[in-house]
C-alpha cells in the first residue's frame, strides 16, 4: 500500500525521482511545469526534452555577462517575465504585472537575490542560482498606501548594500520597470539608473540549446491545442450555437491541460469581425461558410510563448475568389520575408528587401513584419518600410534568435481579413520554420478542398 501511494504521487511512476527535463517526478512539486499529457505527447513525437538546470544557468550567464559588458554594478528586475528568465520561478504572474510585489537583483559578480511575497519564499528554492530570498519590494499604492516612500527607502538601502558587496564598487544600476517612489529612493542612494530593458531584451533574444528544446516542446503542445480547437470549430459551427468565445475557450483549456500558463490576448474573430483586425473574441455565433482567424499569443509549457496565426474557412461551401487571392498573397508575404532570414543580415537590410503588400492592403497591414519571441513577444521589432524609424533597430540577426513572421491582409471597409504568422529560428546556416501547422487548403485554393 505505501509503495502504491508513492507511485500515484508521481507524474510518471516508471521514470524515477527525476523527469527527463530534470524536474522532480512529483505531482506535488512546487515547480510549475508540463503535465503527464504533455510528456506523453512529446515522447510519442520523439522530442528531446530540455535540461532545465542547464537552461537556467545559460540564462543567468547571459544576464551576468551583459551586466559586466556594460560596466554596471547590477541589474534590478521587476518585470515578471524578466524575473522568470533570471530565476525560472513564478508567482501569480498576471497579478504581478499590475501589482509589482516581486523583484530580483542580479549583481555584477552573479550574486542573485529575489524579493518575493513574504509567505512564498519557497517558490524559488528549487533554483540554487538564487542565493537569497527577501520580501519588501512591493512599492505600489494599494499595498503601501501613504507610506510607500518609507518602504521604498528601506528597499533601496538593501539594494545599495548588496551592490556594494557584489557590484565591484560600481554605482550604475540597470532597472527594467520600477514604481516612481522606488526610482527616487534608488537615486537618493547614489545610483545612476540605466536602461534595464535594453539589457534584458538583448540578453533574452538569443536562445540557448535547451531553450530551443523547450520551445520545440511548447510548440508541439500549442499545435495539439490548436488542432483540438480546429476540430471543435469544424464540428460546432454547423450546429449554429457556438460563439467565438466558445471556440477560444478550447485553446485555453488545452493549453492548461499540457502545463501551459496563459494567453496574452483574445484575438479570435469570425466573419465580418475579422475586419478590422484587433477586435477580440466575443459572443458572436459563428456561422457556416465564414472565416475564423486567430493569433495564439499563447504562453505554453516552460513559460515559452508560441505566437502563430491561422485563418480557416469553415463550412461546406467555397470561399470567394477574393478570399483565396488574399490568403495566397498573405502566404507569399510571410514566405518571401522568411526567406530573407539568416545570421549576419541586418534589420535595415531585411526591411529594404522585404515583400511589399498590394496597395489595397496597405492601410490595414499589421503593425510589424516580424518580431522576436521567447517568454513573450520580444525584441527586436522589424517594421514595414513606411513605419521604420532610422536607428531604432540597427542590429544584426544571430543564430539562436527566434522571430515571428506576420501578415495581415484585408481591405479597408472589407468583409474579411486574413491573419497568418509563423515562428522561425535563426540557425548557423539560415533559418528553420518551427511552425508546422498547415494552412487551410480551402483558402489556399487547393484542388479538391
Amino acid at each position: 500500500m505505501p509503495g502504491h501511494y508513492r507511485d500515484i504521487r508521481k507524474i510518471d511512476p516508471g521514470c524515477g525521482p527525476r523527469l527527463g527535463d530534470g524536474s522532480p517526478n512529483d505531482m506535488d512539486r512546487v515547480e510549475i511545469g508540463p503535465t503527464r499529457l504533455a510528456f506523453a505527447e512529446w515522447a510519442a513525437a520523439g522530442l528531446d526534452l530540455p535540461d532545465l538546470a542547464a537552461m537556467r544557468r545559460y540564462r543567468w550567464q547571459r544576464l551576468t555577462r551583459a551586466i559586466a559588458d556594460r560596466g554596471y554594478g547590477g541589474l534590478l528586475m521587476f518585470d515578471p517575465l524578466n524575473i522568470r528568465y533570471a530565476t525560472d520561478s513564478t508567482n501569480m504572474q498576471l497579478w504581478n504585472t499590475h501589482n509589482p510585489f516581486r523583484a530580483v537583483l542580479l549583481c555584477a559578480d552573479g550574486y542573485m537575490v529575489i524579493w518575493d511575497y513574504r509567505n512564498a519564499m519557497f517558490l524559488s528554492e528549487f533554483n540554487p542560482l538564487v542565493r537569497e530570498r527577501r520580501s519588501g519590494a512591493d512599492l505600489f499604492y494599494f499595498d503601501r498606501g501613504d507610506k510607500v516612500d518609507v518602504a521604498a527607502d528601506v528597499f533601496a538601502n538593501e539594494v545599495r548594500h548588496l551592490v556594494a558587496d557584489h557590484g565591484g564598487g560600481l554605482r550604475r544600476l540597470a532597472v527594467d520597470k520600477i514604481m516612481l517612489h522606488g526610482l527616487r529612493a534608488l537615486e537618493a542612494q547614489g545610483f545612476e539608473i540605466m536602461e534595464g530593458e535594453e539589457l534584458t531584451e538583448k540578453a533574452r533574444s538569443v536562445k540557448g540549446p535547451d531553450e530551443i528544446r523547450a520551445m520545440r516542446c511548447a510548440h508541439h503542445a500549442c499545435d495539439r491545442a490548436v488542432a483540438l480547437m480546429e476540430d471543435f470549430t469544424r464540428t460546432a459551427v454547423p450546429q449554429g450555437q457556438n460563439s467565438e468565445s466558445d471556440i477560444w475557450a478550447v485553446l485555453h483549456a488545452e493549453n492548461i491541460r499540457r502545463g501551459g500558463e496563459w494567453i496574452e490576448t483574445r484575438l479570435l474573430t469570425s466573419g465580418p469581425r475579422t475586419n478590422p483586425w484587433f477586435q477580440e473574441c466575443g459572443a458572436r455565433i459563428v456561422q457556416p461558410n465564414e472565416i475564423v482567424a486567430f493569433d495564439t499569443d499563447l504562453v505554453a509549457s516552460y513559460g515559452i510563448c508560441i505566437d502563430i496565426s491561422r485563418t480557416w474557412w469553415v463550412g461546406d461551401g467555397k470561399p470567394t475568389n477574393a478570399m483565396i487571392a488574399a490568403m495566397r498573397h498573405a502566404h507569399e508575404h510571410i514566405m518571401t520575408n522568411m526567406a530573407l532570414l539568416r545570421p549576419g543580415i541586418t534589420i535595415p537590410e531585411i526591411i529594404a528587401q522585404s515583400h511589399r503588400l498590394d496597395d489595397r492592403f496597405q492601410k490595414l497591414k499589421y503593425g510589424c513584419m516580424m518580431h522576436g519571441v521567447g517568454l513573450c513577444d520580444e525584441w527586436p521589432l522589424i517594421a514595414y518600410p513606411d513605419t521604420a524609424v532610422p536607428g531604432a533597430f540597427d542590429h544584426v540577426l544571430e543564430p539562436g534568435m527566434v522571430l515571428c513572421v506576420e501578415a495581415l491582409v484585408g481591405e479597408e471597409g472589407g468583409g474579411f481579413s486574413i491573419k497568418l504568422e509563423d515562428q522561425v529560428l535563426i540557425t548557423e546556416q539560415g533559418f528553420e520554420n518551427l511552425t508546422t501547422y498547415p494552412f487551410d487548403p480551402a483558402l489556399m485554393g487547393e484542388p479538391g478542398s
